[in-house]
């Protein structure tokens, strides 16, 4: 499983927005912070404003916003939302067609437990838990110069 520039960036987008609580924050200001091109943002917070994730607000001031708290959203539902399944088989993909070798695939074991592990991790994961990872790396920085 290889996590595209769309979960990647939609991480990074979600991210910056949570590092900017209660504001709103235009595309260009995330996309001048995160080096990305504002063009491809756009598809991809259009796809998290589908999902109910981000709140646009139009207008002159407007942008966009985190429409809950940095706590309530895991790694996870950020990647399902740009990624679609997780899983590293399609035979593990929910709604996955049933498979002429289930009953007897010794290989799938390593696949459901790679599944597994992965949402383990990203399930629990929040972006308050990245932020606090991001500003203890930036700490770390800051007293290194």
């Amino acid at each position: 499983m290889t996590i595209s520039t769309k979960g990647r960036y939609a991480l990074r987008i979600m991210l910056d927005l949570a590092g900017h609580p209660g504001e709103t924050v235009k595309l260009r200001d995330i996309a001048s912070r995160q080096g990305i091109s504002e063009k491809y943002m756009e598809q991809i917070i259009a796809v998290l404003n589908k999902a109910g994730s981000v709140r646009s607000i139009r207008g002159a001031q407007g942008g966009y916003q985190l429409v809950k708290a940095p706590a309530e959203y895991t790694v996870g539902m950020i990647l399902r939302m740009t990624e679609g399944s997780l899983a590293p088989v399609e035979c593990l993909a929910e709604n996955a067609l049933s498979c002429e070798r289930e009953g007897r695939c010794a290989t799938v074991e390593i696949y459901r437990r790679i599944y597994d592990a992965v949402n383990g991790i990203v399930d629990t994961m929040t972006l308050q838990d990245l932020l606090e990872i991001e500003r203890s790396k930036a700490d770390s920085a800051a007293k290194q110069v």
